[in-house]
């Protein structure tokens, strides 16, 4: 398994390996680097991706406190371990809430991001004490009592047990962490206007967990160039549950670049 020691955190990462421009991809909050099958597939023979699991999830712990600036530095760390001077940094849903910040702390090594169905504000107002319910439920009881409810907020209808059983073995701490670092993080809107790299930002129209008009604000108020491309009957994660669409507005921007 590949294991890269950055900032303390021992971070599992995935990389096709190649000398192919670099497209560097964080997923969302209780995901992990499977989300992006369907683009590692799409994009694999014309870029070298990696994705990663972030602090919390999958197969990285999340050992002490953090923000979404620390997973930042844990990208260009990453980087650095990696040997990629810049790259196409994007993410969903929480990994477009790091990408952001990676943009803001290094924008020399930033070619273009790709945000899929997130945003640069917090959550809806009032929102914050389902969440903490949500949350104190999983910490007593495990992710059996509210799965269904996450799963419909992220994935939309469907079946979704392969996601369910990931749940059930995440580490208590490490989420907990994770969800105070999602619940407590700073608002950047006013700070977009410095991100002048190119952007696609992409976003389902049925996504429940973040409104279309948040990505119409992140489209709006970035600095550079945008691509925006709006996924009909996407919810939240769109580009795990509607990837030709996706995939096709990835593959457009990519060629720009």
């Amino acid at each position: 398994m590949p294991n890269a020691l950055i900032n303390g955190v021992n971070i599992y990462y995935e990389d096709t390996g190649s000398n192919l421009p670099a497209v560097v991809l964080s997923h969302g909050f209780l995901m992990d680097h499977e989300m992006f099958a369907p683009q590692v597939a799409a994009l694999k023979s014309t870029h070298r991706v990696i994705t990663w699991d972030e602090r919390g999830f999958g197969g990285t712990l999340a050992t002490d406190e953090f923000t979404y600036w620390d997973s930042a530095k844990d990208v260009l760390g990453l980087m650095d371990f990696l040997g990629i001077d810049s790259a196409i940094v994007g993410g969903m849903s929480q990994g477009g809430f790091l990408s952001l910040r990676v943009a803001l702390t290094a924008p020399e090594r930033v070619r273009g991001l790709i945000l899929l169905d997130t945003q640069a504000g917090l959550e809806e107002p009032g929102s914050d004490d389902g969440y903490m319910l949500m949350h104190d439920t999983w910490m007593e009881h495990g992710p059996e009592p509210v799965q269904e409810f996450i799963a419909s907020l992220i994935l939309g209808p469907g079946e979704w047990p392969e996601w369910f059983a990931k749940w059930a073995v995440l580490n208590k701490e490490s989420f907990s962490r994770a969800f105070r670092c999602l619940l407590h993080r700073d608002d950047i809107t006013s700070r977009l206007g410095s991100i002048s790299c190119p952007a696609l930002v992409v976003h389902g129209d049925a996504d429940v967990a973040i409104p279309l008009s948040k990505a119409e604000a992140l489209r709006d108020g970035l600095g550079g160039k945008v691509q925006y491309v709006v996924v009909p009957g996407g919810p939240h994660a769109a580009n795990l549950t509607h990837p030709e669409p996706v995939n096709a507005a990835i593959t457009q921007f990519l060629a720009t670049l």
